[in-house]
């Protein structure tokens, strides 16, 4: 079973940047692979990236291709969402989700969810 713990959400003005962790516990952390998802009021839970259990290929959602990188440490157990010039249709509940072997884009191939953290976007 692993927990996972996200942090780092807040209110930035578009154009701004903030930084989200994962923090994993329970678990082998470094034989998962580790998705990010983002959930908007009234909206589908959206695929923002995902990352190899070693870190060496990651996969992003066109909707934020080149301005999000997802990096990891699993020396830490942690996984995190560098968000750079964010816009206010960026605003959701982020998730980091987790899962064995190979990354996936689909929220329902993730077996482990953290809770969310809110991220919001003033324009």
């Amino acid at each position: 079973q692993v927990q996972l713990v996200e942090s780092g959400g807040g209110l930035v003005q578009s154009g701004g940047s903030l930084r989200l962790s994962c923090a994993a516990s329970g678990g082998s952390f470094s034989s998962y692979a580790m998705g990010w998802f983002r959930q908007a009021p009234g909206k589908e839970r959206e695929f923002v990236g995902a990352i190899t259990w070693s870190g060496d290929l990651t996969y992003y959602g066109d909707s934020v291709k080149g301005r999000f990188t997802i990096s990891r440490d699993n020396a830490k157990n942690t996984v995190s969402l560098q968000m750079i010039s964010l816009k206010p249709e960026d605003t959701a509940v982020y998730y980091c989700a987790a899962r064995k072997k190979i990354p996936a884009t689909m929220a329902h191939e993730y077996v482990y969810w953290g809770q969310g953290t809110q991220v919001t976007v003033s324009s």
